[in-house]
């Protein structure tokens, strides 16, 4: 199962059977609404608070996945979840509600790829047959925990980026039809010295390439064996960043082939300066937009890089640099899989 020194082959073909994906009102003005599966017209969601809201939505998502299948919830045996509050208590109270054994995880906005990956390896590897795997974010719950709430007003410079509200969730099986995780490359802490918490993408970067590098050294295999490489939430600055140290590195890779979920969700239009982010940022475009395309036969292979940035408020606070993580899982249509 391990080839190289950070990656994992999964030769029993972990499937994902059905996703959920939830939006909110911002996102259902987007470029992959049609790809969302609930989207809400109110922030609050009926809630009397903004991270009681992210917890309706990550069991609304969980609920949509097996509500497309006929997998009862007795039937999982895991829920592998985090998000960016903190304890992660959206994710934990999900937990509760669902009543299933439960993993909790924080890579920041690298856990829905880092619970994929694990949830694959342990379906791999027979230790269950079903389970749940997804993450959940919060616009407001996440601006007023890492930078200001929402109601202060304050000014962003174009390097920062906007929070999704969302949540995406997969249910992943040992056996059934739908798009095959093949292999996961699990990411070093990469930390270049950025202390801009408004600058998330020029920080996570670095960590998306480590990543995407050793894939690939690891795998023996070029660029070109995907249709698409898809970043978690680097943004126009990220973005732009990465390709450059990609060249650096001797790695080929198109820029029409190289896509970011942040540059994705949202219409030019939309005041989000340098694109979207958050937890829910790549698992509302994977599990909506991108695996809807790979359903219908316009991607055969894609790689799925999300990318996180692990500081914490305390961290800010004491003036510390931004350590940042990518964790990258290749996902196969199956149609090609012998």
């Amino acid at each position: 199962m391990l080839v190289g020194h950070q990656t994992w082959m999964f030769k029993n073909k972990p499937t994902i059977i059905s996703t959920g994906t939830v939006g909110g009102p911002f996102e259902a003005n987007g470029r992959i609404a049609n790809d969302i599966d609930i989207l809400h017209d109110d922030m609050w969601i009926k809630q009397d608070s903004f991270e009681k809201a992210q917890r309706t939505m990550m069991e609304e998502a969980c609920q949509i996945a097996l509500k497309k299948t006929d997998v009862e919830k007795e039937q999982v045996q895991f829920f592998i979840s985090g998000d960016l509050i903190n304890q992660i208590t959206p994710s934990t109270f999900t937990g509760k509600t669902l009543d299933i054994p439960y993993f909790g995880l924080f890579s920041a906005c690298a856990t829905s790829m880092e619970s994929l990956a694990l949830a694959s390896s342990i379906v791999n590897s027979g230790g269950a047959n079903y389970i749940l795997s997804g993450t959940s974010s919060h616009n407001a719950a996440a601006e007023r925990q890492f930078r200001y709430p929402t109601e202060y007003g304050g000014q962003k410079p174009p390097t920062a980026q906007w929070t999704v509200t969302g949540a995406g969730c997969a249910l992943l099986a040992n056996k059934g039809t739908g798009p095959v995780v093949t292999s996961a490359t699990i990411g070093k802490v990469v930390d270049m010295g950025i202390t801009d918490p408004f600058n998330m993408g020029g920080a996570m970067a670095p960590a998306a390439v480590n990543t995407i590098e050793a894939h690939f050294r690891d795998r023996n295999i070029d660029p070109s064996y995907y249709d698409l490489i898809i970043t978690g939430d680097l943004g126009h600055i990220g973005r732009e960043v990465s390709l450059d140290l990609i060249n650096e590195r001797g790695l080929v890779i198109p820029e029409e082939q190289y896509v970011d979920c942040g540059l994705t969700i949202y219409r030019e239009d939309q005041p989000v300066l340098s694109g979207g982010s958050g937890t829910a940022c790549s698992a509302v475009v994977t599990y909506g937009h991108f695996l809807n395309r790979m359903k219908e036969g316009e991607i055969n292979k894609m790689l799925v890089v999300a990318t996180g940035a692990l500081h914490s408020p305390l961290s800010i606070q004491q003036n510390d640099s931004i350590p940042c993580i990518a964790h990258a899982v290749s996902i196969e249509s199956g149609r090609d899989i012998s």
